[in-house]
């Protein structure tokens, strides 16, 4: 269900200058909103030629028009943090997906997760034919991230003018410059950088992170410690973490990105039991700030 999320949201982000939900007509300097131009109600001309134009009206059609729709763009993030953590980030940024793919790729050809070092929660696979995912590695960098830098330049570009360019094989140079960007863009963070990039510097989840840090009721993945004799000590919640956060340490991980996938290893490894996770708005501090479970994410086993 999390991945179809991510791959339906991560669609739609691609056509939305396609459906002509929002763009910018850099030809024509226009920016469009679900397929209306969006202006100001007062123009520069108009201005110009009536002297008896308010300086306020002009001011109240700046305010709705430009400022507070910006405002409201700009927090987004915040409120989803507010209630909601980091769920964007587990759940519906097309950067993680392509993070997350980059981990499975990796981890088919160098049996790890990072190109750099092997890390102890580093799940184990069996990765004698690795060949095919090389090739698969090759051709989806060779061709998925130009793609994409095409896809995103409809923001910018008028779609019908993207779509002439490709009939007749004949780019302009500012769709050059977004295949080449995009892909240099994409190399970088999805092979060298991955989710470093999502702990130090995406703004999103930055903004997420410290609205879902300061208000208790924000989504979480909580642990039953009342139940903590049921675990097992097998570590899958550590190794199906791509965040590397350890889901049973008592002290919340701002890293986390309420991605479940905890949730769906504990309930494997204990089956009928139900699993030891869950997620939960707000914390128990009686079982999430139990002072005698150790800061360590470890549980003695059974």
């Amino acid at each position: 269900m999390r991945r179809t999320s991510q791959i339906a949201f991560f669609a739609f982000f691609l056509l939305i200058p396609y459906l002509n939900i929002l763009r910018y007509d850099s030809y024509g300097h226009q920016l469009f909103l679900f397929g209306m131009p969006w202006h100001l109600s007062i123009s520069l001309k108009t201005i110009s030629s009536n002297p008896n134009v308010s300086s306020l009206i002009i001011a109240r059609e700046f305010f709705l028009k430009a400022i507070l729709p910006w405002l409201g763009v700009l927090a987004f993030f915040p409120v989803m943090g507010l209630f909601f953590g980091r769920f964007f980030c587990g759940w519906l940024c097309p950067e993680g997906l392509l993070f997350e793919f980059a981990d499975w790729l990796t981890l088919r050809v160098l049996g790890r997760r990072s190109i750099y070092r092997r890390r102890s929660t580093d799940p184990e696979v069996n990765n004698r034919r690795r060949w095919p995912y090389v090739v698969l590695a090759i051709f989806f960098y060779a061709l998925f991230p130009p793609v994409i830098g095409i896809l995103l330049s409809g923001f910018f570009i008028p779609p019908e003018k993207i779509l002439e360019y490709i009939k007749t094989g004949s780019f302009s140079f500012g769709l050059k410059s977004a295949a080449v960007g995009v892909t240099i863009y994409l190399i970088i963070t999805s092979v060298f950088v991955r989710h470093q990039f999502c702990k130090y510097v995406c703004a999103a989840g930055l903004m997420q992170m410290l609205f879902g840090w300061f208000r208790r009721g924000s989504l979480r993945v909580a642990f039953l410690r009342q139940q903590s004799d049921r675990c097992t000590d097998c570590r899958a919640c550590e190794r199906v973490c791509f965040m590397d956060v350890k889901p049973r340490s008592p002290k919340k991980n701002i890293n986390c990105v309420n991605c479940g996938e905890c949730i769906i290893a504990c309930r494997k490894e204990l089956g009928m039991q139900g699993g030891l996770f869950h997620f939960k708005f707000g914390k128990d501090l009686k079982t999430e700030n139990d002072s005698t479970i150790p800061d360590t994410g470890k549980v003695k086993a059974v």
